[in-house]
């Protein structure tokens, strides 16, 4: 905690899970069942029924009523809220008619206080207000980093997911912290991390560790070195190689690109 009177500033939250709509209460409940009543919804499941009557322009107000969950691995995490009233429209975007395993929502804000029970059916969680918010699907992730020419399509998937999970499932990795938003943000806007693992297990090499340091640059801004250790599966020598990640403010940027790593004395 910072000492007496001092400002410790805002804390931000950059995070990768899946929204979850929820009832806040029962009466919002019973509002959307007479909506959908007057609705033909034959033959879609429940999740397609609610995502239908979500994107209806008329029923933005029934959005707004809507208590909007965000779960990691499974865990309720935080509670949405827009920054922007208009943003709501991102929430709903988010609700998919087909979910699945893979889907991931990526949410950019700023961390408020603990919800009070009234506001979500008693779940207690951080309030998170966003300023950014977009989904995708780990295919979608495939498709957006480049291949390099001379890395097999097959290889170069299996590479692409394994490097997004151990990054995102690292500590319980809730976004909230420097160290989770510089690695959150490297998985999904850094493609030079892919492309490293991907040479290096084309070398007889594993990813042994990832540790996020702070950099020594760090002075009126806060930086941090993220750290990949690769260690050669044959001799056991390991290479490092780091990338510098700006988490100053809410929105982290690279500080510096991919670059060999080595210890100080």
């Amino acid at each position: 905690m910072p000492p007496p009177g001092e400002y410790a500033g805002p804390a931000f939250v950059y995070a990768l899970g899946q929204i979850d709509p929820r009832f806040p209460t029962l009466a919002v409940e019973k509002e959307f069942a007479q909506v959908a009543g007057q609705s033909d919804a034959s033959g879609l499941t429940d999740r397609q029924a609610l995502q239908a009557l979500l994107s209806e322009p008329g029923n933005r107000y029934l959005a707004r009523q809507l208590c909007w969950v965000l779960t990691i691995e499974g865990v309720d995490t935080y509670i949405l809220q827009p920054h922007v009233r208009g943003d709501i429209d991102l929430l709903v975007d988010a609700v998919r008619s087909k979910p699945r395993r893979t889907d991931l929502d990526v949410v950019i804000g700023m961390l408020g206080p603990l919800a009070p029970a009234e506001l979500c059916n008693g779940l207690m969680v951080p309030i998170v207000v966003f300023d950014q918010l977009y989904s995708f699907d780990v295919d979608t992730l495939l498709d957006a980093i480049p291949r390099p020419d001379d890395a097999e399509s097959d290889q170069w998937d299996a590479a692409v997911e394994e490097i997004f999970s151990r990054i995102t499932q690292m500590n319980d990795n809730a976004g909230a912290t420097d160290a989770d938003r510089a690695l959150n943000y490297l998985s999904v806007r850094c493609p030079g991390i892919y492309h490293k693992a991907a040479e290096k297990y084309a070398a007889n090499a594993s990813l042994t560790t990832v540790e996020v340091r702070p950099s020594p640059l760090t002075g009126t801004r806060k930086i941090v070195d993220v750290v990949f250790a690769f260690t050669d599966r044959s001799t056991d020598v390991t290479d490092k190689h780091f990338v510098r990640v700006d988490v100053t403010e809410e929105f982290p940027f690279l500080a510096a690109k991919l670059a060999p790593y080595f210890e100080r004395g």
